[in-house]
C-alpha cells in the first residue's frame, strides 16, 4: 500500500491558487483512475483505489498547509507506513512553471507542507515537485504561491494534471525517472 498526499490549502478560495498544485494533482489521479469517492479521515479527505497493481490511499490535509504533517502522520500511523511508502505532491518556486521532477527525502526549500511533514516523519519520503516558478524577489513570493494560476496558463496547467495523471502507474510502480520523462513527453506533444 502506498499513501500519496497533496498538499493545499482548504477551501473554494484556494481551489485554483498555485499553492494548491498538490491538491490539483491527488483530484486529476483520483479522476482518472476512479477513486471511491473522499471520505473524511485523518484531519483531512481521503480516497482508495488501485494504480497498476498497487493500492493507493489519497490523502489531502483539510489542516491548512501550514500543518499538513499532523495529517499525514495520522494516516502513516493507521496504515503503519514508512516514509518509503509515502509520495507527497507539492508546488515548487525553485522550479519553471509546470515543470515536473521527483526526488526522495531531502530539504524542504522553505516550503511550509514539506517542513510541517518532516516535523512529524522521517524526511526519506518521495516528492513530486510541481513548478510554479519565482516571482523574482522573496518578497513577492507569498502574493505569488497564493495567487491563482494565470488564465493563459489553466490549459497548459489541465495538460499537466492529466499527464501526471496518465503516468501515475509508473510512479506506482517506483519508476520515478520514466515517470518524469514520460510526463514531459506528454506535456510536450
Amino acid at each position: 500500500m502506498q499513501l500519496w498526499v497533496g498538499l493545499g490549502n482548504p477551501g473554494a478560495e484556494y481551489a485554483m491558487n498555485r499553492h494548491n498544485a498538490g491538491f490539483q494533482a491527488v483530484d486529476a489521479i483520483a479522476a482518472l483512475h476512479g477513486f471511491a469517492a473522499p471520505r473524511k479521515a485523518f484531519q483531512g479527505w481521503t480516497q482508495e483505489g488501485r494504480i497498476g497493481t498497487e493500492k493507493v490511499v489519497l490523502l489531502k490535509p483539510a489542516t491548512f498547509m501550514n500543518e499538513s504533517g499532523r495529517a499525514v502522520r495520522a494516516a502513516a500511523d493507521f496504515f503503519k507506513l514508512g516514509a518509503e511508502a509515502i509520495t507527497v505532491f507539492h508546488d515548487e518556486l525553485d522550479l519553471a512553471p509546470l515543470k515536473v521532477k521527483v526526488k526522495t527525502g531531502g530539504g524542504t526549500a522553505g516550503q511550509n507542507g514539506l517542513r510541517s511533514i518532516v516535523q512529524h516523519l522521517d524526511p526519506a519520503f518521495r516528492r513530486v515537485r510541481i513548478g510554479i516558478g519565482h516571482p523574482g524577489h522573496k518578497d513577492r513570493v507569498t502574493g505569488h504561491v497564493l495567487s491563482n494560476w494565470h488564465k493563459s496558463e489553466v490549459e497548459a496547467l489541465s495538460e499537466l494534471l492529466g499527464a501526471i495523471a496518465a503516468e501515475a502507474p509508473l510512479l506506482a510502480a517506483g519508476d520515478d525517472v520514466r515517470f518524469m520523462n514520460d510526463v514531459a513527453l506528454r506535456v510536450a506533444a
